[in-house]
């Protein structure tokens, strides 16, 4: 079993740098592939960033050049930095891990971009 726990949501002003943090309950990095979903009100879960199974990193266009997904495997933590945000990025974001049939999700950080 794995248990995943989302940290540093909150209200920010547009344009205001933000980090969420997703600690893993063991090491899992280099067997899982991790990655940031997130789902805004009345829509659906999207994909935001991910690593892939070479270890390189994909991210929704919408996203791509603002927000960086990484990772402290020593310390079992991922990561996403979120630079210049926008009111759309308001959503509960959500830290998901995959292997195979076995996947697994955070309990979700909600994050308000608002003036």
């Amino acid at each position: 079993q794995v248990q995943l726990v989302e940290s540093g949501g909150g209200l920010v002003q547009p344009g205001e740098s933000l980090r969420l943090a997703c600690a893993a309950s063991r090491n899992i990095f280099r067997i899982y592939i991790m990655g940031w979903y997130r789902q805004a009100p009345g829509k659906q879960r999207e994909l935001v960033a991910t690593f892939t199974s070479d270890g390189d990193t994909d991210y929704a266009d919408s996203v791509k050049d603002r927000f960086t997904i990484s990772r402290d495997t020593a310390k079992d933590t991922l990561f996403l930095q979120m630079d210049s945000p926008k009111p759309e990025d308001t959503a509960v974001y959500y830290c998901h891990a995959e292997r195979g049939p076995a996947e697994y999700w955070g309990q979700g950080t909600e994050v308000t971009v608002s003036s």
